[in-house]
């Protein structure tokens, strides 16, 4: 028998506080959707200023990530690469932001992120994700310490 890892409420908590970070640090609003494996809501959390559809579209693009086991964004690249027949596909969230949470190579969720340009949607979710692996909590609000690493502030 298979085993395979599932997102906790700690877990979710932990990604939605990373993510949200991420978006505040940058001046961002957005709205970031969690799923499970099988595209199940787990969180949302609509910021200050965002949209209201970027409810909807996060929430799709973190389904889509997640049913399709890979980031939203190979869909996106296949339709503009002229693989049309993607469009009649059952997913409605084929924009970049949307990417899976990996663990021990089995995808147990995604998280989906919409409100500002899909590659930075894309990095909010990548950093909320990041945060599994991270290796100590950082007060909420702050940036998270790893993000500072390989930057220079210029000035």
């Amino acid at each position: 028998m298979k085993q395979k890892s599932v997102l906790t409420r700690d877990d979710v908590a932990r990604i939605l506080d990373h993510a949200r970070a991420e978006a505040q640090a940058n001046h961002w609003a957005v709205t970031i959707a969690i799923v499970d494996d099988g595209g199940h809501p787990l969180a949302l959390e609509r910021l200050d200023g965002a949209a209201p559809v970027s409810a909807y579209i996060a929430t799709e693009k973190a389904r889509t990530a997640a049913m399709g086991r890979r980031p939203s964004a190979a869909y996106e690249e296949m339709i503009n690469g002229g693989r049309v027949s993607f469009l009649s596909a059952p997913l409605t969230g084929m924009l970049e932001g949307g990417v899976p949470i990996v663990i021990d190579g089995q995808v147990i969720g995604a998280v989906g992120v919409s409100g500002v340009k899909s590659s930075q949607d894309a990095q909010v979710a990548s950093v909320g994700i990041a945060s599994l692996s991270s290796p100590a909590p950082f007060d909420i609000g702050e940036r998270p310490p790893y993000l500072d690493q390989n930057r220079t502030n210029v000035g």
